[in-house]
C-alpha cells in the first residue's frame, strides 16, 4: 500500500501576520520596517494574498516587501524541500546542497596564456567552516601565477567571513574591509582580513582582475567592491545587482523562509556600500566577454 503525505496547510493570513511582526522587529531601517508591516497587513486585510500555493504567496509577498525601498535581500523565499524550523537553518540547508554540487564553491581553476590564472568562486561564498579547505587549495594553486582573474559572474552571495578569508590571500597585511552597523546605528561588527592564512598567498602586488555580471549579488558583490575600493583589483564586466545588507532568515511555514536584512555595511574607503547601485566595473563590458577582456588587459600589462 502506498501512502502519500499532503503538503502542510497554508494559512496565508497567519503567515503574513508573522512576517509583518518579524520585519517590524528586525529590519535594519525602522521607518521602512513600520511602513512594510503596515503595507503587508493592509494587503492581507484586502485579501490580496489569496494564494493557492506557498510558491505563489512567496512571489506576492516578496513583490510587496521590495516595493518601499527596493531592498533585494527582503524576500519570502519558497523552498521545495521542507525547511528546518530553526532561525537561519533554511538558507543553510539550501546552501549545503549547492556546496556539495559545486566542488565546494570552486568549480574552475585554470592557467591561461601568459601565466594568467583564472579562479571561479561560485555559486556562493559558502560558510568558512565548509569552504576553507577547497578555497585554500585553489588559492594556493594560483599563488605562483603572474596575474589572476577572479571570476564572480555566477556568485550570488554568502558569508562575509569567507570574503575576508579570500581577501587575505590577495592583500598584504591585515586590512579592514567593512563595518557592520546595526538597526540602532551602533557598530555591530568589523570585518578584517585574517592575520594568517593557510597555504601560499597570491599577494597584494601582482595584477588582479575581478569579473562581474548582472547576477553577481551580496557576498559576491562585497568581494568585488572591497578589492575595488582598496585599489587592489580592476573590476571587469557588468554592474552587479546591488544588495549590500547582511540578512537573517526565519522559517514561517515548512516551505517558506523570510529573509530580512539586520544590518548595513559601511566601507572604510567609500564610507558607504553598493546597496541599490551595484558594483560599477572599472571596465564595462558584457559578462560573456569579460574573461577575454580581462585576459587581454592582464597580458598587455605583463608584456
Amino acid at each position: 500500500m502506498t501512502s502519500t503525505t499532503s503538503p502542510p496547510a497554508l494559512d496565508a493570513v497567519a503567515v503574513v501576520e508573522s512576517i509583518a511582526d518579524l520585519v517590524c522587529e528586525n529590519y535594519v531601517f525602522p521607518d521602512a520596517a513600520r511602513q512594510l508591516a503596515a503595507l503587508l497587513r493592509r494587503r492581507s486585510a484586502e485579501d490580496s494574498y489569496r494564494a493557492e500555493s506557498a510558491q505563489e504567496l512567496a512571489e506576492a509577498v516578496t513583490a510587496d516587501l521590495r516595493s518601499v525601498n527596493g531592498d533585494l535581500h527582503l524576500a519570502l523565499k519558497y523552498h521545495a524541500v521542507p525547511a528546518p524550523p530553526e532561525q537561519g537553518a533554511a538558507a543553510l540547508a539550501a546552501m549545503r546542497r549547492e556546496f556539495d554540487a559545486s566542488l565546494g564553491g570552486v568549480p574552475r581553476v585554470e592557467l591561461l596564456d601568459g601565466g594568467v590564472a583564472v579562479l571561479e568562486i561560485a555559486p556562493k561564498m559558502f560558510p568558512l567552516d565548509w569552504a576553507a579547505q577547497p578555497l585554500t587549495a585553489a588559492l594556493s594553486l594560483v599563488a605562483p601565477a603572474r596575474a589572476l582573474i577572479l571570476d564572480l559572474r555566477r556568485n550570488t552571495g554568502g558569508d562575509p567571513n569567507t570574503v575576508a578569508f579570500v581577501c587575505g590571500y590577495l592583500l598584504d597585511g591585515r586590512t579592514q574591509l567593512n563595518t557592520m552597523v546595526s538597526r540602532q546605528g551602533e557598530v555591530a561588527e568589523q570585518s578584517w582580513t585574517p592575520p594568517f592564512v593557510p597555504g601560499a598567498r597570491f599577494g597584494g602586488s601582482k595584477p588582479l582582475y575581478v569579473l562581474t555580471s548582472g547576477n553577481t549579488f551580496s557576498g559576491g558583490e562585497e568581494l568585488a567592491y572591497d578589492l575595488q575600493q582598496l585599489g587592489r583589483a580592476e573590476v571587469v564586466g557588468e554592474t552587479t545587482r546591488g544588495g549590500a545588507h547582511p540578512r537573517e532568515g526565519w522559517t514561517v511555514h515548512p516551505h517558506l523562509e523570510l529573509s530580512v536584512p539586520i544590518a548595513r555595511a559601511v566601507n572604510p574607503v567609500s564610507g558607504t556600500n553598493w546597496e541599490g547601485t551595484g558594483v560599477r566595473p572599472d571596465v564595462l563590458c558584457d559578462a560573456e566577454a569579460a574573461l577575454d577582456r580581462a585576459l587581454s588587459l592582464a597580458v598587455a600589462r605583463l608584456t
